[in-house]
């Protein structure tokens, strides 16, 4: 027997085809999500588009993530950016009964390193009785959090691990090292949950699992159980669906679809699906969910 990596599902949010958010639309992924067999979610990030909603829209579906996954885990983004806002969303969160959140690096203005730091020491003394989770993705933000700047978050009074995307093993590991014991690493990385433990994550943050969860489902029991043998036949399975929705929310709510599951549509620009693509997502419905 191993460790069993953690899966956490980055869940999109619904809207309606007026730009509204659709708490019913939403509250469907929500209850899908906590019937897959992941481990819970990670709610309000980029796969939940929370650039496009307002602090008000933020809260119901933090209220409203919390009552449907009850008994999950369950990480609320609470990112901005700036440490004035993400205060706000914290507390928001706090009053809704959160236990844990994330924050998004600053983001669109350049931050320095010293600017980086002292906004997380800012937000995680506000976050005092929560988890706080810092969350790294310099390909969106363009601030890139290096090993010796990780290092000096990892030890911010509060913070008790990071979530990693665009980012590599290689990357993982070079956190991992200068993280102090306990420290929770999770990567965005979902294509490499079979691998992530060994590079020094606790699990993954997987948008594609708010689809088709079975195959990453089986993968982590197949490493608890020390499976080797069914290893590289989940992987192709993992492989096939992470390259065919490559972490589209409009992709994740088209799959959801074709399973029955309203989950309505996008605020932010996004491609729609094209008939070629929902027609794989058909396909794959059959094999996978």
């Amino acid at each position: 027997m191993t460790t069993r990596p953690i899966i956490l599902t980055a869940a999109p949010v619904a809207f309606s085809s007026d730009g509204s958010v659709d708490l019913a639309g939403s509250r469907r992924i929500l209850e899908h999500i906590a019937s897959s067999g992941t481990d819970g979610a990670f709610v309000l990030g980029t796969t939940g588009e929370f650039a496009a909603l307002s602090e008000e829209e933020r809260g119901e579906l933090t209220k409203l993530s919390i009552e449907t996954l009850a008994g999950k885990r369950l990480v609320v983004h609470v990112g901005a950016a700036s440490a004035f806002q993400a205060k706000r969303l914290i507390r928001q969160a706090k009053d809704a009964g959160a236990t844990a959140v994330a924050a998004l690096t600053p983001y669109y203005l350049p931050a320095s390193d010293a600017a980086i730091l002292s906004f997380y020491r800012e937000i995680s003394a506000a976050a005092d009785g929560l988890e706080m989770y810092a969350y790294l993705f310099a390909a969106r933000t363009g601030n890139p959090v290096s090993p010796e700047l990780f290092a000096e978050i990892a030890r911010v009074p509060g913070i008790v691990g990071a979530k990693i995307s665009g980012e590599g093993l290689q990357t993982l590991e070079q956190y991992r090292s200068v993280a102090p014991e306990g420290f929770r690493l999770y990567a965005g990385a979902d294509r490499e949950l079979a691998n992530v433990i060994d590079h020094g994550a606790q699990g993954v943050v997987s948008g594609v699992a708010s689809v088709f969860p079975k195959p990453f489902v089986a993968m982590a029991d197949a490493i608890e159980r020390g499976d080797r043998g069914r290893l590289a036949s989940l992987q192709a399975d993992i492989d096939a669906v992470v390259d065919l929705v490559d972490g589209d929310p409009e992709r994740m709510r088209a799959g959801l679809a074709e399973q029955g599951i309203d989950a309505g549509t996008s605020r932010m620009a996004l491609d729609q699906v094209d008939e070629e693509v929902r027609a794989r997502l058909k396909l794959a419905v059959t094999q996978y969910a």
